[in-house]
């Protein structure tokens, strides 16, 4: 059965399929619009950027497709409204935020006219969520790679909270590796769409280097790990030689922060450098974040390759979903 789009706000994807917004120039617009062009929601990582850096790459963004662009930005930064308004200033089509939460957000989003999509963790932040005003809500599990606000499995966590959510979009996040498991959390726990990241890092239009997805390709399923984080949220990587030195307690902290982007930051090391050492293909240096399931990923394709087979895959078994009945 056909797979049905994906409603948020006044924006519309044939594909209901979310590209994840990793930041430090992971996902740039040379990922995003492809996955735009191909029907889904492309994202852009707009944590730690300029803002006119920010702007031009929404702008360009914009300027190449027709799709749907959007921009997260996590709450932790110290220049998060800054990076918002920045954003909806180069007419970004929403706001996608997480890694804390915003009330403010949501009085933004209705004063431009800015769709906001709150990435939640548990049942009480996603009913609070629905309740200021979110146009969608990304339910992001145990599974998934970068931060991480739980410890609970993701077809654990969705039920408990497709449970409160009842008027706007939830879409399912952390672990989806294919389309199988795309239709399962649509038909099965009733997933309005799916949010994917890594397997987005491993096509040809992710503009990271070559040493990052080989790393990320080459990992085993013992090899990928929980490690801390400045952010003060625990977060999902790949063990390599600079994970290794943080578990064995190795002073890994900075003299001086060169880049001041966090609101509360305890400085053991500095996450920006590190995500941008593993960006620029440092295997020494980086921190690799991966998704939990990143094992199961064997090859490098193309973003339309991605969406070839995760609707191919998904739509082999969909079956529209029974409605959700939601206790009054």
């Amino acid at each position: 059965m056909k797979l049905p789009p994906l409603k948020i706000g006044p924006f519309t994807a044939k594909i209901p399929l979310v590209q994840g917004g990793m930041s430090i120039r992971v996902s740039t617009s040379a990922l995003a619009v492809p996955v735009a062009e191909c029907g889904g929601i492309g994202t852009i990582g707009g944590s730690a950027l300029p803002v006119e850096e920010l702007q031009a790459d929404i702008r360009k963004a914009k300027s190449l497709t027709k799709g749907v662009i959007a921009v997260n930005i996590m709450f932790a930064m110290k220049n998060f409204y800054k990076l918002v308004m920045g954003s909806i200033e180069a007419g970004v089509d929403f706001i996608v935020t997480g890694a804390g939460f915003s009330r403010d957000i949501f009085k933004i989003g209705k004063e431009t006219n800015t769709p906001i999509v709150m990435i939640v963790s548990s049942p009480a932040f996603a009913r609070l969520a629905e309740k200021l005003g979110a146009a969608a809500i990304v339910v992001e599990a145990k599974e998934a790679g970068g931060h991480l606000g739980t410890d609970v499995a993701l077809r654990d966590l969705f039920p408990e909270i497709r449970k409160v959510v009842k008027k706007v979009p939830l879409i399912a996040a952390g672990g989806i590796t294919n389309g199988y498991e795309m239709a399962e959390m649509m038909d099965k726990y009733g997933a309005d769409g799916v949010q994917i990241a890594t397997r987005f890092v491993l096509t040809h239009e992710c503009s990271v280097a070559d040493r990052f997805k080989q790393t990320l390709l080459e990992a085993k399923k013992n090899q990928v790990t929980l490690t801390s984080s400045p952010v003060g949220m625990p977060g999902r990587a790949i063990i390599t030689p600079f994970i290794e030195k943080l578990a064995r307690g190795e002073d890994t902290s900075t003299k001086e922060c060169k880049y001041k982007c966090l609101k509360k930051c305890d400085h053991h090391y500095c996450i920006s450098e590190h995500l941008r050492q593993a960006r620029d293909g440092n295997y020494e240096e980086g921190l690799f974040f991966s998704g939990e399931n990143v094992y199961k990923i064997d090859k490098i394709i193309s973003v339309k390759e991605v969406f070839d087979q995760f609707v191919t895959a998904a739509e082999s078994i969909y079956k529209e979903p029974k409605p959700v009945v939601v206790p009054a």
